[in-house]
C-alpha cells in the first residue's frame, strides 16, 4: 500500500489528520490511536490476548518517526511508544474509526473501565 500524502499533528497534539491519495482527510484522534495501538501490549499475541485499555482520554502525541516506506511509529506523550502504525492499519483505523471507536467505548463499559482513569 502506498504511504499517505499527508500525516498532520494537530497543534494541541491530539488528533492525527490522515491524508490518501484521493481520499479526503480523516481525522484520528490520539485516545483512539494510543487504545487501538497495534502493539503487542494492546493486541496481545491472539485476539484473547488483547487489553482493553482505559484512562487516555487526555493522551497527546508527542511525536512520529518514519519506519521504512511501510509505516509510522507514533510515540504519544504518556510513554507509549511500541505500535507501529502501518500504511494499511491507518487506512483501516480511517475506514472503521468510527465502528471501533463505539466498540471500544462499549468494551470500557463491559469492564468497569473509564476514559479518565
Amino acid at each position: 500500500m502506498k504511504p499517505p500524502s499527508e500525516l498532520r499533528v494537530s497543534r494541541d497534539r491530539r488528533t492525527l489528520t490522515v491524508t490518501f491519495d484521493g481520499e479526503e482527510p480523516v481525522a484520528l484522534g490520539a485516545e483512539l490511536l494510543r487504545v487501538l495501538s497495534p502493539s503487542a501490549e494492546v493486541q496481545g499475541h491472539s485476539p484473547d490476548q488483547r487489553v482493553t485499555v482505559g484512562g487516555k482520554r487526555d493522551v497527546g502525541i508527542a511525536r512520529m518517526e518514519p519506519v521504512g516506506n511501510y509505516a509510522v511509529r507514533i510515540v504519544f506523550d504518556d510513554g507509549h511508544d511500541t505500535g507501529l502504525f502501518s500504511w494499511t492499519y491507518l487506512a483501516t483505523l480511517c475506514r472503521e474509526r468510527e465502528a471501533r471507536w463505539q466498540e471500544y467505548l462499549e468494551e470500557l463499559d463491559e469492564k468497569g473501565l473509564s476514559r479518565d482513569r
